[in-house]
């Protein structure tokens, strides 16, 4: 699946944009290097730079992010169709993550 993300006019809106599309279904995506893709992978990862992956971890990588991510457009391309990527779903509410004073 391919799914482009352009906002004109605003410095790295459209990459913000394309990060959020990816964190609403748990994609984690790959340190920005100029010039470069980003790695996406389903799940929680740390990817590191382009640059610093070896072809096998390339290969490994669920999709890419690719475009200006200052001026935008930028475009997301994920094996297999959108449905494949549901937004996830919370089944905790948020305040169960806050601290408690026992």
């Amino acid at each position: 699946m391919k799914k482009i993300f352009d906002m004109p006019g605003c410095n790295f809106e459209a990459a913000n944009e394309a990060e959020q599309w990816c964190r609403d279904r748990n994609i984690a995506v790959g340190a920005i290097s100029r010039g470069s893709p980003r790695g996406l992978m389903c799940g929680d990862y740390v990817i590191a730079k382009w640059r610093q992956l070896n072809d096998s971890e390339r290969q490994q990588l669920d999709g890419t992010m690719t475009g200006d991510m200052r001026h935008g457009p930028v475009t997301i391309e994920l094996h297999g169709e959108e449905s494949d990527y549901p937004i996830k779903a919370f089944d905790e509410p948020l305040s169960a993550y806050a601290e408690t004073d026992t």
